[in-house]
């Protein structure tokens, strides 16, 4: 019996209302969804890899098919571990399209089973990033509209 797994990888600092909308989407289109929340120091991230892990693990725990990990290796080596042949990335706007246009060759360079599956966001979503969230959250801000209510009290515990 074939298994449709799909990598969704990020790096998750932290999950938006985008991320999950997303999740909730590929949760509906695949038999497995792993969300592969990248170690990424070179980011610098707020959140470290394991208050990601457990962030994105609350924010997702309603999906049954849904399982989250991080990870620091190379996404298509991390696919083949996880059993997968695709990933799956969000588009926001024509300039995220650019990058992951020359990602997904890449990748498919590297692994010529892989796979890109590219999904836009709900339009009320469309807007939102981590790093603005994260903006927002640094001068006090409203966040509440743009995160689940976890990453919310995170966030403000951070910054307080």
């Amino acid at each position: 019996m074939r298994t449709n797994t799909v990598i969704y990888p990020g790096t998750f600092d932290p999950i938006t209302n985008g991320h999950v909308d997303l999740a909730e989407r590929a949760a509906r289109l695949f038999d497995k969804v792993v969300v592969a929340i990248a170690h990424s120091e070179k980011k610098t991230p707020l959140f470290d890899l394991e208050q990601r892990v457990d962030l994105c693990s609350t924010a997702l725990a309603h999906l049954d098919n849904v399982e989250v990990t991080g990870f620091s290796n190379l996404l298509t080596d991390f696919a083949k571990s996880q059993g997968a042949r695709c990933v799956l990335r969000g588009l926001r706007a024509v300039a995220d399209f650019e990058y992951e246009f020359q990602l997904a060759n890449m990748n498919r360079a590297i692994y010529p089973e892989f796979e890109s599956i590219f999904l836009t966001p709900s339009e009320h979503l469309s807007y939102i990033s981590s790093s603005l969230v994260r903006e927002i959250a640094a001068l006090n801000g409203d966040i509440t509209p743009f995160v689940p209510a976890p990453v919310a009290t995170a966030l403000e515990a951070r910054f307080s």
